[in-house]
């Protein structure tokens, strides 16, 4: 850890802003967990979204990936813009700001009358979680010393398990008693209050030679990203890849983010410095948390399905059996940093990427008759990694830059977290789709009197078979059988390519994250100007 100031060192901290830091983190973390729970109430009422109305909406599984990805692919598009407005205007507006904005999109979405409908406030949810994060994470490297950073870092990734354990839950609870649209109003007594809080507690901060907006950038990503997720789920929900509006969204997706990384690099005001990557500990660390975030919010899109469609299980029943991962989560981030100190980042990292990789494995031993023990232990297992990944991975990336810049830096953190998740649930969404249709088509060819409309709109996902098994009557029970079994082998095969990235991002920390630091913060390397930082305004 960073030596503590000596008595007579000038604090770059207000003293009034220093004494009250820890409230205002506890204030700062009732915004993680709504951003949060905007994704872990989903998780677990996806079934009930997918069931036909008046219970759901009857989301086909591309609907589903798109209300997930249509969340992250706003929130990432618009965090390096969201990341520079709170730079310029203050970050505590802007927070402000995208909390009413994420509260307004909760009510809305909690009304949506169709799936497009839903699609579109979860992009407002998106949009309005954007604006709250980077200022989060600015905020907490502004009012911490740099020696207590990481310790903060910690709860705050820390937090995120809690997060997890109360959405599912209390999503359960909602679907039990009301309509699913209640899931979504989870965050608005959360929003209100943390607003009323954070008014009268946190203190205001902004760079004082903010950067210039760069739409362009902004506009280029925002295309590119929606034209690969695109092509990705086009191509799973079709299980083929090879037609040609399939390959020529994917690759058109892919041409407009070569652009955007040019526009970046010519750029004197780019959405994304791209110099920051000339800096091996800071991409390794960003990529890892890409990485890490793309195989598991890939795994757990489709974990609900498991456990409620195969398995049987009630939403509230599904959203305990997740309390492991997040209790771990809970217990070991806010000590990761006393493990980084021990043993550097480096070591740390690469065991918390392969412990996610052996656990995504692990996740192919499960059946239609698995105990529930082997869930719980995986899941425990993997919180366990992600609490030594995301916090030193974390402070890594925000002390790589200058506390001003605190904003661009949260913005570089958290849009390859949302990236890596949203093309997560876009890949191993689609490989799934895939899987599933090549194994189940051929079963229901075999259901007579059924169209071929129907027949090809009933092997989209296992939802759509078991509805159409249940219009079946007894006849359908043979159907759905065969639909567990074909799931079951489509989830094998994705999470065995999600054990593969977690394990590439084992390979990157081990070779490009720093090793243990002789001096310095936990979960990264001193920056050279660390101690030349001069003193700033209050929370600057």
């Amino acid at each position: 850890m960073s030596p503590v100031p000596a008595a007579g060192a000038p604090r770059q901290i207000p003293e009034a802003v220093h004494r009250r830091r820890w409230a205002i983190l506890a204030v700062l973390l009732c915004s993680l967990l709504v951003v949060v729970l905007g994704n872990s109430v989903l998780n677990v009422a996806m079934r009930t979204i997918s069931a036909p109305p008046p219970i759901g909406l009857g989301a086909t599984q591309s609907q589903l990936e798109w209300a997930i990805s249509a969340y992250t692919l706003v929130f990432a598009g618009m965090l390096f813009t969201a990341g520079l407005l709170g730079d310029r205007l203050g970050r505590k507006k802007v927070l402000l700001a995208g909390m009413a904005v994420f509260g307004t999109g909760s009510v809305l979405a909690s009304m949506a009358a169709s799936p497009t409908e839903l699609i579109g406030y979860r992009a407002l949810m998106g949009l309005g979680g954007a604006l709250v994060m980077p200022s989060t994470l600015a905020i907490i490297m502004n009012v911490f010393d740099r020696a207590e950073q990481p310790k903060a870092i910690g709860i705050w990734a820390g937090a995120v398990g809690l997060a997890i354990a109360i959405g599912p839950v209390t999503s359960g609870l909602l679907l039990a008693h009301f309509w699913w649209g209640s899931v979504f109003l989870i965050n608005v007594p959360v929003v209100a209050s943390a607003v009323v809080a954070m008014t009268l507690l946190v203190p205001d901060s902004k760079d004082p030679d903010p950067g210039r907006l760069d739409p362009v950038g902004v506009l280029l990503s925002v295309i590119g990203l929606v034209l690969l997720v695109y092509g990705i789920i086009t191509g799973g929900r079709l299980a083929d890849f090879t037609e040609p509006r399939v390959y020529g969204t994917v690759g058109g997706g892919l041409l407009v983010l070569v652009l955007f990384v040019v526009h970046a690099r010519r750029s004197d005001h780019p959405a994304i410095d791209v110099r920051h990557f000339r800096n091996p500990a800071f991409s390794a660390a960003v990529s890892s948390l890409a990485l890490v975030f793309f195989a598991l919010l890939g795994v757990t899109f489709f974990m609900a399905f498991y456990t409620q469609s195969v398995r049987g299980f009630t939403p509230l029943q599904s959203g305990l059996l997740m309390l492991p991962l997040a209790v771990a989560q809970m217990a070991f981030a806010p000590r990761a940093r006393l493990v980084v100190d021990r043993f550097g980042a480096r070591a740390v990292c690469t065991a918390g990427m392969t412990l996610m990789g052996l656990t995504m494995a692990g996740y192919a031993l499960l059946d239609e008759h698995t105990p529930l023990y082997v869930l719980e232990l995986l899941f425990f297992f993997q919180g366990t990694a992600m609490a030594h990944i995301t916090p030193p991975a974390t402070v890594s990336v925000m002390q790589a830059l200058p506390r001003e810049k605190a904003g661009s830096a949260s913005a570089v953190n958290n849009t390859f977290r949302q990236v890596g998740g949203a093309l997560g649930v876009a890949v191993l969404g689609s490989v799934l789709s895939a899987s599933y249709r090549d194994r189940i088509d051929d079963r229901l060819a075999a259901v007579p009197h059924l169209p071929a409309g129907a027949r090809h709109e009933a092997g989209e996902s296992i939802e759509a078979t078991l509805n159409t098994a249940a219009r079946l009557g007894p006849a359908g029970h043979d159907l759905v059988r065969s639909a567990h079994a074909a799931f079951v082998h489509a989830m094998h095969l994705t999470v065995l390519g999600a054990a593969g990235v977690a394990l590439l991002g084992a390979v990157v920390a081990a070779v490009f994250l720093p090793g243990r630091p002789a001096t310095g913060a936990a979960g990264g390397p001193v920056r050279p100007d660390a101690e030349k930082e001069p003193a700033t305004e209050a929370g600057q």
